[in-house]
């Protein structure tokens, strides 16, 4: 399982979680932050510092919201 970055980085994009990933799987793309769920290790330290409450782990997340998984993976497999 892995860490999703949802829609309320949309409009913040502070940033914190990038710092405290022991991993580096998070990247700033155009419109948000995202997590690379194939590095992700599903530690939360992420999730513990978002100030907007953006990132829920995979299993937690609504139907509506899986299209932002499916923008994350899009993400990085164009890296």
């Amino acid at each position: 399982m892995a860490f999703v970055i949802l829609d309320p980085c949309q409009s913040e994009k502070s940033g914190e979680c990038v710092s405290v990933c022991p991993v580096d799987c998070i990247e700033e793309g155009p419109d948000q932050f995202y997590i690379d769920p194939d590095i992700c290790i599903d530690c939360g330290a992420c999730k513990a510092v978002c100030p907007v409450d953006a990132i829920e782990e995979e299993y937690d997340i609504t139907e509506e919201q899986e299209v932002f998984l499916e923008k994350a993976e899009a993400f990085f497999a164009n890296k």
